[in-house]
């Protein structure tokens, strides 16, 4: 999903650990900056739990699947903004100026969604969370990184993301410690104000990024930093790097104005941008940020009643999300960039294959619905009532007849025919409290309910080390240095639009086409990334990154695993 691993290796570790009683000064500035990501990741999870309540609350949401759809997506959209801006903010106020402001925003949505008296005030707290959401994405790692020792950077990075995916992981546990509490989404959304506050005072104290005061001339601050960093033996070689690297920079950036016309004219860079957009767009088509924005509602689709459940069982697939953030680092530099996208790949369509035959199943054997058990009941679904053959509604039919249909279980056994009735609190309350039945609004009663579920699970173990982690770090090594940060910053918008476009039509096809075609779509397009990678992307493994650009010159297609023989060669 959303944050970059750069290259590591188990040496990195080693060296990172031995940070803590070395220097530990370095390990309090990534940490510090690494909330950010922990923010990142609350408040892009947290959402998914919420719903569920949010729904129970406002009956406007739960009646309109545009309006669940809004919620989630007005973070999106508020995280394109905040990037660009954030980006635009970090080159002119600096990295440290960017992250408290990005606090400040989250800060501010968690405070408005905490006590949104309607769903309006809820989509104007999410705005204030995206734009913290996006301008953190993108401070938090460029401050790591630039006030890190270079043996442990790539280490110190991928923290950033581990935090990302551990933030995830966290809000399904702080959304299920929640759930029997008075006010259960305000405390799930509000929590994130306190992590913000503590990033606020933690960043006061820290210095400003030491690239970034070079780059303002402020370079006696840079060197008392870096000499802070740096051991003595060190530090003067990395200020004379920085200086060299500053300089060069700045001659490369002087006459050139850089378009977009200037990009597409330049073969390697165009290349580049076919392969490093590419993966971030099927990065984001094969369906991850459904899974992650809409876990427990998928848990309910395959009939798992139960909100606490549904949260129960999410919270495994983002035990999984983080696991395999993890794993990526250990694999990206001994498998492959290339390998492991394919692999990874081909495993996702593998579990979307088995989550659309289940969620097929569920759909075509849900129970019937009787028509003793729905007169047993003063609330009949007016859908049901008015049907021409009721004998051949099941459950699906049913919750897919209207919003405001609900299907209340048998009570000997939840596959046996029950009950279409108006969706309102009195009947939840009358099936669930009086007659001790299970309640339905958004999937049935299913035996294979659990087929689903390992779907689910197959397709994070899939994704996560691969094609979570693998287009961000060939995006960082795949553009010359002087297009790096444009080129980068289309990638990341194509993460973010692509990101909004799926996660506003999540819901609504699956009301339109139904779950399972809405998987088989994901699947669909899996396919055709493989083949993407297979012809458009290069294998950057062991190719020095001045090499890469000669490589593309050289190469539209890559039909071959690219690999470096000892003469320098590719074959």
């Amino acid at each position: 999903m959303e944050g970059g691993v750069p290259e590591v290796d188990i040496s990195a570790f080693r060296e990172c650990l031995s940070l803590s009683w070395k220097n530990p000064y370095v390990l309090r500035l990534a940490f510090s900056a690494g909330i950010g990501g922990l923010l990142f990741g609350y408040d892009t999870g947290v959402i998914s739990g919420a719903l569920l309540y949010i729904r129970d609350d406002f009956k406007a949401v739960e009646q309109k699947t545009w309006l669940q759809e809004a919620i989630v997506s007005t973070a999106i959209a508020g995280a394109i903004l905040g990037a660009a801006v954030g980006g635009w903010m970090n080159d002119r106020f600096g990295r440290k100026f960017s992250i408290i402001i990005a606090d400040i925003l989250f800060f501010i949505g968690s405070v408005i969604l905490a006590s949104a008296p309607n769903p309006a005030v809820l989509l104007v707290g999410r705005v204030f969370v995206g734009l913290g959401v996006g301008m953190a994405s993108m401070a938090s790692p460029l401050y790591i990184s630039e006030a890190s020792p270079t043996k442990v950077r790539g280490a110190l990075v991928a923290l950033n993301s581990f935090l990302i995916t551990g933030g995830q992981f966290l809000s399904y546990l702080i959304n299920l410690a929640f759930t029997t509490t008075p006010g259960t989404w305000r405390w799930m959304l509000g929590v994130a104000a306190a992590p913000a506050v503590i990033q606020v005072a933690l960043m006061f104290f820290l210095p400003e990024s030491p690239r970034w005061l070079f780059r303002k001339g402020r370079e006696e601050e840079a060197k008392e930093i870096l000499r802070k960093i740096y051991a003595p033996d060190m530090v003067e070689a990395e200020i004379q790097a920085l200086e060299e690297s500053v300089a060069l920079e700045k001659k490369e950036s002087e006459g050139e104005k850089v378009t977009l016309m200037t990009l597409l004219k330049t073969k390697s860079v165009r290349r580049g941008l076919y392969a490093g957009v590419g993966l971030q767009f099927f990065q984001q088509f094969v369906g991850i940020n459904t899974v992650m924005y809409y876990s427990p509602t998928i848990v309910q689709l395959a009939g798992y009643a139960s909100n606490r459940t549904a949260l129960l069982l999410s919270l495994i697939t983002s035990g999984l999300n983080a696991f395999g953030s993890i794993l990526s680092i250990f694999f990206i530099d001994r498998t492959g960039r290339k390998k492991l996208a394919l692999i990874s790949l081909c495993g996702v369509v593998f579990s979307l294959v088995l989550i659309t035959w289940s969620f097929r199943l569920t759909e075509t054997h849900s129970p019937m619905i009787s028509a003793v058990e729905t007169s047993s009941f003063n609330s009949t679904c007016p859908a049901f009532s008015h049907a021409v053959n009721p004998a051949e509604w099941n459950c699906m039919k049913c919750l897919k007849a209207s919003p405001k249909c609900g299907f209340c279980a048998s009570a000997s056994d939840k596959l046996s025919p029950g009950a279409c009735l108006l969706s309102d609190d009195n009947t939840r309350t009358q099936c669930q409290k009086v007659h001790h039945r299970p309640w339905y609004t958004q999937g049935c009663p299913s035996k294979l309910g659990f087929l689903a579920l390992g779907g689910l699970a197959l397709y994070i173990i899939f994704f996560s080390p691969g094609m979570g982690t693998v287009p961000w770090v060939v995006n960082s090594e795949i553009y010359p240095l002087r297009y790096r940060g444009i080129c980068g910053g289309i990638a990341s918008t194509t993460v973010w639009v692509s990101n909004l476009v799926v996660s506003q039509s999540f819901l609504s096809l699956t009301q339109t086409i139904g779950t399972a075609w809405t998987f088989m779509m994901f699947g669909i397009i899996a396919i055709i990334g493989i083949f993407f990678v297979l012809i458009f992307v290069p294998e950057t493994k062991g190719v020095p990154m001045e090499e890469v650009e000669s490589m593309l010159n050289k190469r539209a297609v890559h039909l071959k695993f690219w690999e470096k023989t000892s003469g320098g060669e590719k074959n």
